[in-house]
């Protein structure tokens, strides 16, 4: 048996690591993190199998308030894209992204979405600490047509020889977001117009709304890092008994005591959980964006309609 000398086995020991990253690398076919688990969804549903897709703000959390962790420095570091919102939603990326030292491209999914702007008296009411307009674009399916989009053609640029699988997939997705689009408008369709108004935790849903013909009111404005004025807490309750609004609901990112609250003074019912800027857990109702979607309106349904 021939014996290798010592610094052969010196250097294969320190290169064992690195082949082993390199296959795995290879194997896995590549990384991409996504800011939040809703974005990290779509980008899985279009993304080659084997491409490992990460979010940093994961399920049942809320993006608004979250602070990153050192874990999550070290996995922007070895990432091969990331993608985020936009729309001023992740005010904490730029740092991150920064002290992670990562120099590839940042896909921007909400790219070319027309965004919401508040009426002038609304953005007196709320706290809009994200800016002037209105991150949550998700929330309308003929936006998120555009993030698919936006998405197929950044993998596509990275891995130019998958362009084909990752377009095919992004077609399958498209093709579901139209038939849930249209099974979703029937079913809002048989709620009458004068009961279409709903009470949620914060201002996520508003693009939903202007989808759908819902008028949402919220106590909280698009972000939740603030607590909302007494004033504008008051100004709500009174709408809600002038206007005999029946359908009150938490989100699952959010403290419902204040919701619960509203709902004890207005003698109106918490109608149930709606998901706004995360998904559930595996296993929930909104474990995918496709789920998530579907759950919050058929719940919004049951709730207007008073069942």
């Amino acid at each position: 048996m021939t014996t290798l000398p010592r610094r052969h086995l010196l250097l294969a020991a320190a290169l064992a690591p690195l082949a082993a990253r390199a296959q795995d690398g290879a194997a896995r076919g590549g990384r991409v993190v996504a800011s939040f688990s809703i974005l990290a969804d779509l980008v899985r549903q279009v993304a080659p199998a084997d491409i490992e897709v990460t979010a940093l703000v994961g399920v049942d959390a809320d993006a608004h308030a979250w602070e990153p962790r050192p874990g999550d420095v070290r996995r922007l570091a070895g990432a091969d894209l990331v993608v985020v919102n936009g729309l001023g939603f992740e005010g904490w990326m730029t740092r991150l992204v920064k002290n992670s030292g990562y120099r590839g491209a940042i896909v921007v999914a909400s790219e070319g979405v027309v965004a919401r702007r508040p009426a002038h008296a609304e953005h007196e009411d709320h706290d809009h600490d994200h800016g002037d307009v209105d991150p949550h674009a998700w929330q309308d399916l003929a936006q998120v047509r555009r993030y698919v989009r936006n998405i197929a053609a950044a993998l596509a640029r990275r891995w130019p020889a998958r362009q084909a699988e990752i377009a095919q997939r992004a077609g399958v997705y498209l093709e579901r977001l139209d038939t849930l689009d249209l099974r979703l408008r029937r079913l809002v369709d048989s709620v009458p117009q004068a009961q279409r108004r709903v009470i949620s935790s914060h201002d996520a849903f508003g693009y939903l709304g202007a989808a759908y013909g819902i008028e949402f009111l919220a106590p909280q404005g698009w972000t939740t890092h603030s607590e909302p004025s007494a004033a504008a807490v008051g100004r709500l309750v009174r709408q809600i008994r002038q206007q005999q609004v029946k359908a009150l609901f938490v989100e699952n990112i959010s403290d419902p005591r204040l919701v619960e609250r509203i709902a004890r003074e207005t003698g109106a019912r918490v109608g149930g959980t709606l998901y706004s800027d995360a998904l559930s857990a595996p296993g929930g109702p909104a474990a995918s964006f496709l789920a998530l979607y579907d759950y919050n309106v058929r719940t919004l349904v049951a709730g207007m309609s008073g069942r």
